[in-house]
């Protein structure tokens, strides 16, 4: 059986995680890894694989199945999402939110033009956790979705902050409020604003010499990210970073509080959760399902930009709907 070539744009966090979620799959192998970095500083952890610089990477646009974009969704994301979907099937972990929208737009016009498939904003939330809320409220469509994150470290949050000027390194921890998750659970379906159902815990080491004030004021009125939130700034020093902050765990909860009955008499609380030890290798893990569906769907020419409510989720699997259908139906 021919092999899905993948090749990864980015080799942080993320793009490590998705070398050790490919090694286990036994329909893909990682191909390339493409860097901004000087390619000869870069030593992949799969034995043999090549590095190249990012600038030639469309000399691979006939060599590739599937490029996962393993950037961040602050400054990388929005450039590289479109150029890259005019060439390749892409799969990216785009998560912010709001903005979701217009970066769906302009994927899936650079995608369709070019015949490619990409799905975009892949991961748990936006992604699992996407796919539950549209599942749950089709179930109890008289009802009210919470979602909580954390307590976890965010890697779009924390890149965010890294991306402040004077910063030299940060770790963002997303904590949900206990009270709030109480209500969500009770079926009285409270009305939670967003400030009410987390906070944000922010340990920075700036550089020498940094306007702390400064740095400060930018991460708790940066929109998008830590305006609607209370959000604590700690400086702390590299030492303290390293030692205390290694770690990236996450994990969160979906809670749909729902009724039936022609009176709504009778509650439904349905939850779906995670409890992750590492973020980017679960995250990474969810990229490499989707690469495999993206491959698919390409191959049916349903092309344009897609999320994840938009893929089969037999697409995911490497076996095949008799299999699937014997096994878990």
């Amino acid at each position: 059986m021919k092999k899905i070539k993948v090749g990864i744009v980015g080799h942080g966090n993320l793009g490590r995680g998705v070398e050790m979620a490919i090694s286990h799959t036994s329909d893909m192998e990682l191909a390339a890894v493409f860097t901004r970095r000087n390619p000869d500083s870069l030593t992949p952890l799969t034995k043999g694989v090549p590095v190249y610089s990012v600038h030639d990477i469309l000399n691979f646009k006939d060599a590739l199945d599937v490029l996962i974009l393993c950037g961040g969704s602050a400054t990388d994301l929005p450039v590289q999402g479109p150029e890259l979907a005019s060439h390749f099937n892409t799969v990216d972990s785009f998560d912010t939110h709001a903005k979701i929208p217009a970066y769906f737009d302009a994927v899936n016009e650079a995608s369709q033009s070019a015949g490619k498939t990409a799905i975009i904003s892949v991961g748990w939330d936006p992604g699992l956790f996407s796919i539950q809320r549209a599942l749950f409220g089709a179930v109890l469509p008289t009802g009210k979705d919470y979602t909580f994150w954390g307590k976890g470290v965010s890697q779009g949050h924390s890149d965010a902050i890294r991306r402040i000027e004077g910063v030299k390194d940060a770790k963002q921890y997303t904590v949900p409020v206990p009270a709030a998750i109480e209500g969500a659970r009770s079926g009285q379906n409270p009305d939670l604003s967003t400030r009410e159902k987390h906070t944000r815990e922010c340990y920075v080491v700036a550089e020498d010499g940094a306007d702390l004030a400064r740095i400060e004021q930018e991460i708790k009125t940066m929109p998008n990210y830590f305006a609607d939130y209370d959000t604590t700034v700690n400086f702390i020093t590299e030492e303290e970073l390293k030692r205390d902050h290694a770690g990236i765990p996450h994990g969160g909860f979906v809670i749909r509080s729902g009724k039936s009955g022609f009176q709504n008499e009778t509650n439904h609380v349905l939850e779906f959760s995670l409890k992750l030890e590492s973020n980017p290798e679960f995250t990474s893990s969810v990229l490499v399902a989707y690469a495999r569906a993206a491959v698919k769907l390409n191959q049916e020419k349903s092309v344009g930009a897609k999320t994840v409510l938009d893929v089969p989720i037999s697409y995911l699997s490497e076996k095949d709907g008799a299999t699937l259908r014997k096994e878990l139906v």
